[in-house]
C-alpha cells in the first residue's frame, strides 16, 4: 500500500543515507577500536537509520546499555554514549565515569553524542560533577526526521504534546523546524506552506527565521514538495481517542508498534509438529518487523479489518496453486524455472502464515463482547447521540474497574463530542474516577483538562455537531471492503485532521472558512519564493505532492487514510507523512498521566 511511494516522486533513501554519513563522520573522529552505551531508547530509532554492520565497519566491538555502576570489561579504546540530552541520563553517566579505574592501563577515552541536539544545562551539570573534562569529544547528531517508510517519517519524541500543550516548551517545535530545513535542502524548497494551531503557527515562523538567518540555505534543488501543511494534534482531539479499525492501526491498539517492530505472543506461531501435543511451546514473544517491503503487509496494513480475512484467503488459494505447479514442470526448463521461483513463494508462504496468525489473535478480540460494547458507545458519541449525559457503560466500567486508560479515553471522547461537559457531568465522573483508582490521578485529571480533552463545557453551544456536518465526519453508509471515503479507517467516523488535508487540496480552505475559526489555533498560508527556473510546471496528469506534518503526534488510521487519498484515481494529489510522535489513545494518554508519589514518612 504505502509501497507506491517508493516508485512515486519521493524517495526517503537521501535522508537516510544524510544520517549515515553523519554517524560514520563522528565515529572516525574517535580513532581506534569502539564499545557504544546506549541510551535505551535510542537503540529503536537508530536501527531504522543504521545498521549493525555500519557501526562494525568502523570499529565498533561492542554495545552496552546505559545504567548506573561501573561500566562492563571491553578491551577497546574508545567509549561513546549515544544519549538523549537528560539531566537524569547525565547522573548515570558521571557515575560511570567516577567508577572507571584510573589505574588501568591503556586508559580509556570518553566521547558523548547528544541526540539530536547539545545541551548546555547537560553539559553544565556534567561540569559541576567534575567529569565534563573527560569527555574528548561532545558533538550533537541532528536525528530529527526518521524514515519509518517509503512515506513516513517521524521524530520519535514521545513527550512532543506534553511539551507543546501543558508545559510551553517549543524545544520539540524547533527540531521539528530543524527537520524541515534539511528536508529542503536534500528535495528542495517547499513553495507553499499552509498551517492550522498554535504550534504549527510557530514551526512556519521559526522555519522562515532559518532561511532568513543562513541565506545559502537556499539551494537549486527542483522541488518534489509541492505543499507543506503543518497540523496541530489539538485542532483534532478526538481522532486518536477513538479505536483504530485497519489491520495497522489494530495491532498497534492491541500488542502496540515500536519503531517498525511488534511482539506477539509466542503459542499462535510454534511450527505444529504432527504427534507431539504442543510439548514446548516457545516463551519469547515473537517479534516481527511490519513495512511495505513485505509485499502482503503493503497490501493489508490500511484496509479496514474486516477486509483481511478475504485477502488472506484468496491469497492461501493463490499460493498453493503456485506450489502444485510443481506436479506439471516435467522439462528440465520448467523445473528450473519453478526452482527459481521457490525462495518467493517460500517467503510468501511465511508471511501469509504470520498474518493468518496474527489476523486470529485480532480477530479474538475483536468478536469479544467488551470489545463490541466499547466501539458501540464510541460511535454513538461520535455520531452525536447522547454525549451531554452521564454513560451508563462508562459507570459500569468504572465499577468493575476496568483499566483506567479505556475509561479516560471513552471519557475524554465524550466530552471533545460534546465541547466539553456540563459541570456536574464532569464532576461525576472525576469523583468516581478518584474514588475507584486513587486520588493520585487527580493530576492526571488536571493534565488532560489543561490539554482540553477533558473540560467543562465554557458556553453552552456545543460547536461539534457543526463541525461534523460540515466536515461530514460521519458517514452512515460505510464501504469496509471497497471504500469510497476515508471513514473506512473507523467504520464510519473520517478523521478531522484528514479531512482537513482533504479539503485543502481540493477545492481550498476558504470553503470551509467558518469551521476553521471554530478549531482552536490561527489558519495561515505563506509562500516560500523559489529561485528562477526552478518553477514547476506541471505535466498533464501530474500529482501534487504534500507533506502533511503532525505536531503532537499521529495515528496508523490517520496515516491509512492518507495513503487511500493518494491512490484515488482522480485524487490528484500524493501524501508524505511527517509526525513528531507515532501514537495510538493508550500511549497518547500514558504520556498524560502522572502519579503523586505517596510522601515516604
Amino acid at each position: 500500500m504505502a509501497a507506491h511511494l517508493s516508485s512515486g516522486r519521493v524517495n526517503l533513501t537521501a535522508l537516510r543515507e544524510a544520517g549515515r554519513r553523519e554517524l560514520r563522520e563522528f565515529l572516525d573522529k574517535c580513532a581506534g577500536s569502539k564499545a557504544i552505551v546506549w541510551d535505551e531508547y535510542l537503540t529503536g530509532p537508530f536501527g531504522l537509520i543504521a545498521q549493525y554492520s555500519l557501526l562494525k565497519e568502523h570499529e565498533v566491538e561492542k554495545m552496552f546499555t546505559l545504567k548506573p555502576g561501573r561500566l562492563p570489561q571491553a578491551d577497546v579504546k574508545n567509549i561513546i554514549f549515544f544519549v538523549r540530552p537528560r539531566l537524569e541520563l547525565m547522573d548515570i553517566i558521571t557515575d560511570n565515569v567516577l567508577r572507571e579505574d584510573r589505574g588501568r592501563s591503556p586508559q580509556r577515552d570518553f566521547h558523548i553524542l547528544f541526540v539530536p541536539r547539545r545541551s548546555l544545562l547537560c553539559e553544565q551539570w556534567l561540569k559541576e560533577q567534575g567529569v565534563l573534562g573527560s569527555f574528548i569529544h561532545r558533538e550533537q547528531y541532528s536525528l530529527d526526521l526518521i524514515p519509518f517508510d517509503g512515506d513516513l517519517l517521524s521524530m520519535e519524541s514521545e513527550s512532543a504534546f506534553k511539551e507543546c500543550y501543558l508545559e510551553s516548551d517549543q524545544t520539540t517545535l524547533y527540531h521539528a523546524a530543524k527537520g524541515l530545513m534539511t528536508l529542503q535542502a536534500l528535495y528542495g524548497t517547499i513553495p507553499q506552506i499552509f498551517g492550522k494551531g498554535e504550534c504549527a503557527r510557530h514551526v512556519a515562523n521559526m522555519m522562515i527565521r532559518m532561511k532568513r538567518e543562513f541565506p545559502g540555505s537556499q539551494n537549486s534543488i527542483f522541488p518534489v514538495f509541492d505543499t507543506l501543511l503543518l497540523l496541530d494534534r489539538n485542532v483534532d482531539l478526538l481522532t486518536p481517542l477513538a479505536t483504530q479499525l485497519t489491520y495497522e492501526g489494530l495491532i498497534d491498539e492491541i500488542y502496540g508498534i515500536q519503531n517498525t517492530y511488534v511482539k506477539l505472543p509466542p503459542e499462535k506461531f510454534a511450527p505444529k509438529k504432527q504427534g507431539e501435543g504442543g510439548k514446548d511451546l516457545p516463551t519469547e514473544p515473537k517479534k516481527l518487523q511490519l513495512n511495505s517491503a513485505e509485499e502482503l503487509y503493503a497490501e493489508i496494513r490500511d484496509k479496514n479489518f474486516n477486509a483481511v480475512g478475504s485477502v488472506l484467503s484468496k491469497k492461501a488459494k493463490i499460493i498453493s496453486a503456485a506450489f502444485e505447479e510443481r506436479h506439471h514442470a516435467k522439462t528440465v526448463g520448467e523445473i528450473k524455472q519453478f526452482v527459481s521461483q521457490l525462495p518467493h513463494m517460500q517467503a510468501a508462504r511465511s508471511s501469509l502464515a504470520n498474518h493468518t496468525s496474527i489476523a486470529e489473535l485480532i480477530k479474538d478480540i475483536t468478536t469479544s463482547e467488551d470489545f463490541f460494547d466499547n466501539l458501540t458507545v464510541e460511535q454513538e458519541f461520535m455520531s452525536g447521540i447522547d454525549t451531554d449525559k452521564v454513560n451508563n457503560y462508562i459507570e459500569d466500567c468504572i465499577a468493575q474497574k476496568h483499566p483506567l486508560i479505556k475509561i479516560l479515553r471513552l471519557v475524554c471522547l465524550q466530552s471533545v463530542c460534546n465541547s466539553g461537559l456540563k459541570q456536574k457531568v464532569l464532576d461525576y465522573y472525576k469523583r468516581e474516577i478518584l474514588q475507584t483508582y486513587g486520588y493520585e490521578h487527580i493530576l492526571t485529571l488536571n493534565n488532560l483538562e489543561k490539554a482540553g480533552l477533558l473540560k467543562p463545557q465554557v458556553s453552552s453551544r456545543n460547536n461539534y455537531p457543526t463541525i461534523r456536518k460540515t466536515l461530514r465526519l460521519w458517514m452512515d453508509d460505510v464501504n469496509e471492503q471497497n471504500p469510497n471515503d476515508i471513514s473506512y479507517v473507523y467504520s464510519g467516523y473520517a478523521p478531522l485532521s484528514v479531512r482537513l488535508a482533504q479539503l485543502l487540496a481540493r477545492p481550498g480552505w476558504r470553503s470551509i472558512e467558518e469551521v476553521l475559526k471554530m478549531l482552536p489555533g490561527p489558519h495561515f498560508e505563506e509562500r516560500q519564493q523559489l529561485p528562477t527556473g526552478l518553477q514547476k510546471k506541471r505535466q498533464h496528469g501530474e500529482n501534487r505532492v504534500t507533506l502533511v506534518f503532525f505536531l503532537g503526534g499521529v495515528t496508523y488510521a490517520e496515516i491509512a487514510a492518507l495513503r487511500f487519498l493518494s491512490q484515488m484515481e482522480d485524487g490528484g494529489t500524493e501524501y508524505v507523512i511527517a509526525t513528531t510522535k507515532l501514537i495510538n489513545g493508550t500511549t497518547w494518554i500514558k504520556s498524560l498521566m502522572e502519579k503523586l508519589e505517596p510522601a515516604p514518612f
